[in-house]
């Protein structure tokens, strides 16, 4: 549904993305992942049509973004990081106006946008002027004008971005429930916590170049090395050494009632590893697998990257 091949950009002399590829398929959620000023947004308005690339191509939705900007307009559906609201218009004059833009009659205009005010806790608000609106209810109109024409393809920058909490967490359940197998959406931002709980692929942009891409699980695996698995025992280790473990299990860590261990195939070694603590008469009371965040992979590739440039220096 998105492809991207060597899309680059200059400003000038400032290259603001540099040969970035992507290849999301329908049904798909793909979060790049960047700090400010990485390029996510001028990438977001290359696959608008709203830039043109110096170099590369991008399709999107099958529409080359610069033969076919028309139709690629069309099919997308934009949260960008400026709004553009009418603050003269209330939200539902406002809302016709795109509607009628994206070929709606009036009449469907005003229902899809009275569903998804109400979906979105806008609908009190409705006849208010936007204007008037918190920075948080800006975002989230201006999400439902890039939903209202039901697009097959979402480009999302920064959507929770200026939002309290309840807020964010709305738009979150929004995305997911956006999820299908006929749409796909490309999500931009920097909050990590975000783009692990949404992401089926996980792109970190850094300085205009995507430096790492994949699952958030196999970025962890990558990144990281082998998952690791922590045995907590009911009594001190009295000394214990771990000889005899199982192939592919290796002792990383240990206190004076736990155990922790790296484990590279944990579907068979686990319940070796299990039997033989509990062979050598250890009190396991539990035994789980220790938590890794795509924020810890996301500094290691950065920290990665970081050491590969200075080597080239």
């Amino acid at each position: 549904m998105i492809l991207a091949e060597d899309l680059t950009k200059h400003f000038d002399d400032f290259v603001a993305v540099n040969g970035i590829s992507l290849d999301v398929p329908t049904g798909r959620v793909m979060v790049v992942l960047g700090p400010n000023g990485a390029g996510k947004t001028t990438t977001v308005r290359m696959l608008t049509s709203i830039l043109t690339p110096t170099r590369g191509r991008a399709l999107v939705a099958g529409f080359d973004v610069v033969r076919q900007a028309h139709e690629v307009r069309r099919v997308v559906g934009v949260l960008t990081e400026h709004h553009g609201l009418y603050g003269r218009m209330n939200a539902h004059e406002y809302l016709e106006f795109y509607g009628n833009l994206y070929g709606l009659s009036s009449r469907e205009a005003r229902r899809r946008s009275d569903a998804l005010l109400e979906q979105f806790g806008l609908a009190s608000a409705g006849k208010k002027r936007l204007g008037e609106y918190s920075k948080g209810m800006r975002q989230k109109l201006a999400l439902v004008r890039a939903l209202l024409h039901e697009p097959p393809v979402l480009l999302l920058d920064e959507p929770t971005s200026a939002m309290d909490p309840e807020s964010a967490r709305m738009v979150r359940d929004a995305i997911h429930t956006l999820r299908s197998s006929e749409r796909t959406i490309l999500l931009c931002t920097h909050n990590l916590l975000e783009a692990e709980e949404l992401a089926d692929q996980v792109a970190i942009i850094r300085a205009g170049r995507i430096i790492r891409t994949g699952t958030p699980e196999n970025l962890k695996r990558e990144l990281l090395g082998a998952p690791e698995f922590e045995a907590r025992l009911g009594s001190s280790l009295n000394g214990w050494t771990p000889d005899g473990l199982p192939e592919g299990v290796h002792l990383t860590g240990q206190g004076e009632n736990w155990l922790r261990f790296g484990v590279e195939a944990p579907d068979a070694a686990n319940p070796r590893l299990l039997r033989r603590l509990l062979e050598e008469r250890l009190a396991v009371v539990a035994f789980s697998e220790v938590p890794r965040s795509l924020e810890q992979a996301y500094l290691e590739a950065v920290a990665q990257e970081n050491r590969q440039e200075a080597a080239r220096v």
